[in-house]
């Protein structure tokens, strides 16, 4: 059974963008160009087909990534797919609480298809999946998006770009008039303009650009080849000469420079108006990497440690990752996989090198969002998911058993908002532990903790909205009701010191006694240099590092993973108010065993003891979550506002206008925020708006950290 498309013509690319961008209208002319729909719906009508959960069609908003496959090719009107281009595409959220959709997506794509508000330009759900693409290193085209808006303006957003997010932007079009006068756009490139006419824009006319914008055009060209010839030396000197350039030539330097992230071409329209879609995606045929235009992904060997490496071929053993898990209510549970290299066909047993075991691979779909077309095999390239495997999770390498390998797992962003939540009824509370489970599966980023003592469930996820469609989806997705707390910050502790510190357990009580003795030192974690190669002694995770230092088998190899267990314990209970502890490096540098006596329990007690003593003096601190906040209000508000955030320790970093508003730009506390929206609304006769995300964690300042000791005595 052979592939039915040629691999170098697949493209598999995300949506990305801030909240109200116009990602998802974007994302419905795309099916309705593609004849994957035959009717375009509108996220204002709640008829979107990518927004298909019951809570985005009532917010206007996406939660959940959605994957849709469809086929380009604007020239041929066939049905041989050879001829055409195959598009994977995953709608993504612009809502921050809702940025592990983006990670993951990221994680998994070759390319992306960032969308700008032509009135807002860059803002700061922009810069967050800006900076989530650079760090997947994913080539990027932009789509200047809602022209047509009343304040909309092409050159203060591509500003906005080049100022706020990377220099190397260049102009592929200009359009053709803004707001009300939006008829159409100029591609730089041909020298061409374009209207789109017929039912929904389906027709695109081809013309010569109007006297009126002929003097920009030409300047923009200009600038357009110039960044072209700087990709390539040989075009380069061509260029210094005077010399002149095909426009197959200019294409394929502007395609190298954008491979290579030296280069982000900008294009420009309205999705909710029909004008600009279909020049957009032959830029993504023209610029978005194909699977073989990527580096070949690198991995472990499970049993080894050394790096791998997989070409993106069928020939090659197959090697997929796991990237998100989702409750389907017609057939259970979808594991979405993007498949590196290899193939795999349903009915197959499919190897976890991530848990070591075997599953089934019964059936395999292609989503059409919440629609599914079954398929017999998948192939290198391809997103795909599987039903019913139980066992996998997201961030699990799925490999040939053969020839072993574990990808690099997805980082997420720890949880920075909790509340305690407490089933209803008696009825209600296994069923509540089965859906904050299965929730918790789909979402790395939504925590269930139980408190031992108290016998209280905690949730915590990355804002109020996350935490609130997770109940909702509870009540209607499991049917279970719950009595819900009022949210809290997550905070967490660390240390800024360092210390050493020693710790020997022994216990004797007749008969075989218990015998553990360690010594640690512990020192704030440094950043890590992205890519650097990590010792075979260091184990890393997420805001934590442990180095096994010592020499001469003084404690014997099978009672080191029991120390690092009791490291672990003793930091997930905190050392001033409770608080999970974060950013911490722990090196055992001595310790000794007794022949009979010593255990695993023993050196976890040891090991928890010492890191107790030893934090105690390393002068730990309780760190806080920083919120980024965007503040929108018109200029007679200003003062109001800025105000109102400095006395919340809030520090404003930064004010714009953007067209007849005051843009405020700040950094505060998360505890200072809860119930800010409705504040701001009263404070500004319910013309403010604002946008908050995570920033990043900071030291509380004292009197604050007397306050959170206080209160959880």
């Amino acid at each position: 059974m052979q592939r039915d498309y040629p691999l170098e013509k697949t493209r598999n690319f995300g949506i990305i963008a801030h909240i109200d961008a116009g990602k998802t209208t974007t994302s419905e002319r795309i099916l309705y160009y593609t004849g994957m729909s035959h009717k375009i719906g509108e996220v204002h009508e709640g008829e979107a087909v990518t927004d298909w959960m019951e809570q985005e069609k009532e917010r206007g908003i996406t939660i959940t990534a959605a994957a849709i496959t469809c086929f380009w090719n604007p020239t041929y009107m066939g049905t041989d797919k050879s001829m055409m281009h195959r598009f994977n595409i995953i709608d993504t959220p612009g809502h921050v609480d809702f940025t592990v959709e983006v990670e993951r997506s990221l994680k998994v794509l070759d390319g992306a298809v960032t969308v700008f508000d032509g009135v807002a330009g860059v803002e700061p759900q922009s810069e967050t999946v800006w900076r989530q693409a650079d760090k997947y290193h994913v080539p990027r085209i932009c789509f200047i998006n809602k022209l047509d808006r009343t304040g909309g303006s092409f050159e203060k957003s591509f500003k906005s770009i080049t100022d706020r997010l990377n220099k190397n932007a260049i102009r592929m079009q200009i359009p053709m008039g803004e707001e009300e006068n939006m008829k159409g756009v100029i591609d730089l490139l041909k020298m061409k303009s374009y209207t789109f006419e017929g039912e929904m824009g389906n027709k695109v006319i081809e013309a010569e650009i109007p006297a009126e914008f002929l003097a920009d055009a030409t300047k923009y060209r200009a600038e357009l080849v110039e960044a072209a010839a700087s990709q390539d030396d040989e075009m380069m000197n061509t260029y210094l000469e005077g010399g002149e350039f095909t426009i197959d030539q200019i294409k394929k330097a502007i395609r190298k420079g954008t491979l290579t992230n030296k280069l982000f071409p900008v294009f420009t329209g309205t999705a909710l108006k029909n004008k600009g879609v279909q020049l957009v995606l032959d830029a993504v045929v023209d610029y978005l990497p194909s699977p073989l235009d990527v580096p070949p992904i690198k991995g472990t060997d499970p049993e080894t440690g050394e790096d791998i490496v997989r070409e993106a071929s069928d020939t090659e053993p197959f090697s997929a990752l796991a990237f998100k898990l989702q409750t389907d209510p017609f057939v259970g549970q979808l594991t979405f996989f993007r498949v590196y290299s290899g193939t795999i066909e349903a009915g197959s047993y499919i190897y976890n090198s991530t848990t070591g075991n075997k599953e089934r691979l019964g059936r395999i779909v292609r989503l059409q969002a919440n629609k599914r077309e079954e398929v017999k095999k998948v192939y290198a390239g391809e997103i795909a998911a599987a039903v019913g495997l139980k066992e996998a999770l997201t961030s699990h390498t799925f490999c040939d058993e053969a020839h072993p390998i574990i990808l690099e797992p997805i980082v997420f962003a720890e949880p920075v908002v909790s509340l305690f939540i407490e089933p209803k009824t008696k009825a209600d509370q296994e069923k509540m532990g089965i859906a904050l489970k299965k929730l918790g599966d789909e979402d790395p980023t939504f925590r269930v903790t139980s408190n031992p003592e108290t016998g209280q469930t905690l949730i915590a996820g990355m804002g109020e909205l996350h935490l609130e469609i997770m109940i909702d989806r509870m009540k209607r997705e499991f049917n279970v009701e719950a009595n819900v707390g009022a949210p809290q910050v997550a905070y967490r502790e660390t240390i800024t010191g360092t210390a050493e510190a020693e710790h020997k357990y022994a216990k004797q009580s007749g008969g075989k006694g218990q015998y553990g003795h360690v010594r640690i030192t512990l020192k704030p974690l440094e950043d890590l240099v992205e890519g650097a190669k990590v010792p075979k002694n260091v184990h890393r995770e997420a805001g934590y590092e442990f180095i096994d230092s010592i020499k001469g088998g003084i404690i014997p190899t099978e009672f080191i993973p029991a120390v690092q267990k009791g490291v672990r314990e003793a930091m997930d209970r905190g050392i001033v108010a409770g608080f999970p502890m974060t950013n911490v490096s722990c090196e055992l540098t001595f310790g000794s065993y007794h022949d009979v006596d010593s255990s695993e329990i023993a050196y976890k007690i040891a090991a928890s003891q010492a890191f107790q003593e030893g934090a105690k003096r390393a002068r730990p601190v309780i760190l806080e979550p920083i919120m980024k906040v965007e503040v929108v209000v018109p200029e007679k508000f200003m003062g109001d506002v800025t105000g109102s955030l400095s006395s919340k320790r809030g520090q404003i970093e930064g004010m714009e206008d953007r067209g007849l508003v005051k843009v405020i730009r700040a950094l505060v506390p998360l505890s200072e925020m809860f119930g800010y929206t409705t504040q701001l609304r009263s404070m500004t006769e319910g013309r403010g708006s604002n946008t908050m995300e995570f920033a990043k964690y900071d030291i509380v300042p004292p009197n604050v950290e007397k306050q959170i000791i206080d209160s959880r005595k």
